[in-house]
């Protein structure tokens, strides 16, 4: 009888490894395809599925013999309509990426990387003065209630096009989440650190402010010198090169487990 109990056991456990392992892949498949034309067409297979299943539970038989063969036919056709998505699944499984972060997220890292990178490159140069405020894990919500609503698609242009001296929005500060620019114009609040150098004006301030009460990655480019600075758990970093701009949002954004390697961006000239 124990033996038997255990046998019933070691059965349920492996059912359960079991729906947990597919239901996982499913999950990891549907990250694959989000953001694609797949989804869409993933949505009308869905539909034809339900179609069938109410067809064969009202006795619906002429619409249930099409629907059947059109899924038996669909399967060929599926190969190829997902063709793309199903060689993407199989080259991060190659890769051993199937069960590492989300790809979808992280093509959005990189595109806000190269964006805050290439936007921060054209102002430096120009001595354009721009607050950039990275959201992470702690909302930033207040500050954004205190802006311009933008909810637009991050671009370098639009980071650019909203710093432009005398236009409306380029006094204060953007707030970046995800790959969008949610507000312009915010009011970030002040640091009261006697230790930031008086040299620095509001915008450095405003920075190191936000960088002591929330976990967001900041950068600023100073208008008198061009000098980019990044601030992050109220540390200040001046003069860093673009490289290690570009690394910081690297580090930051895309493995933000990884402490180890950010150590290097905070051995530079530090005030506070």
């Amino acid at each position: 009888m124990a033996l038997w109990t255990h046998f019933n056991i070691l059965n349920y456990l492996t059912d359960i490894v079991d729906i947990l392992i597919v239901t996982y892949l499913i999950y990891k498949v549907i990250l694959i395809i989000r953001g694609t034309k797949a989804v869409q067409l993933a949505k009308g297979i869905m539909l034809i599925v339900a179609v069938w299943f109410l067809s064969s539970l009202f006795q619906l038989r002429t619409l249930e013999w099409i629907l059947n063969n059109a899924i038996t036919y669909g399967l060929f056709a599926i190969m190829v309509i997902f063709q793309p998505e199903l060689r993407r699944v199989l080259e991060q499984l190659g890769r051993g990426r199937l069960f590492s972060r989300n790809p979808v997220v992280e093509e959005q890292h990189k595109q806000t990387i190269e964006a805050i990178v290439k936007a921060t490159e054209y102002m430096a140069k120009r001595r354009i003065g721009a607050l950039m405020s990275v959201e992470r894990k702690t909302g930033l919500n207040e500050y954004i209630e205190t802006g311009i609503a933008i909810n637009g698609n991050l671009t370098s242009q639009l980071l650019i096009n909203i710093f432009i001296p005398n236009t409306p929005l380029h006094d204060g500060a953007v707030i970046i989440r995800n790959n969008e620019v949610v507000a312009a114009a915010c009011y970030l609040p002040l640091s009261e650190s006697p230790f930031i150098s008086k040299e620095l004006g509001t915008r450095h301030r405003a920075a190191m402010g936000v960088s002591e009460v929330t976990d967001s990655l900041t950068v600023v480019v100073s208008e008198e010198t061009g000098g980019i600075t990044v601030t992050k758990n109220g540390k200040l970093t001046r003069d860093i090169s673009l490289d290690q701009l570009r690394d910081t949002l690297d580090n930051e954004l895309s493995h933000p487990e990884s402490s180890t390697a950010l150590r290097w961006n905070w051995r530079g000239k530090h005030n506070g």
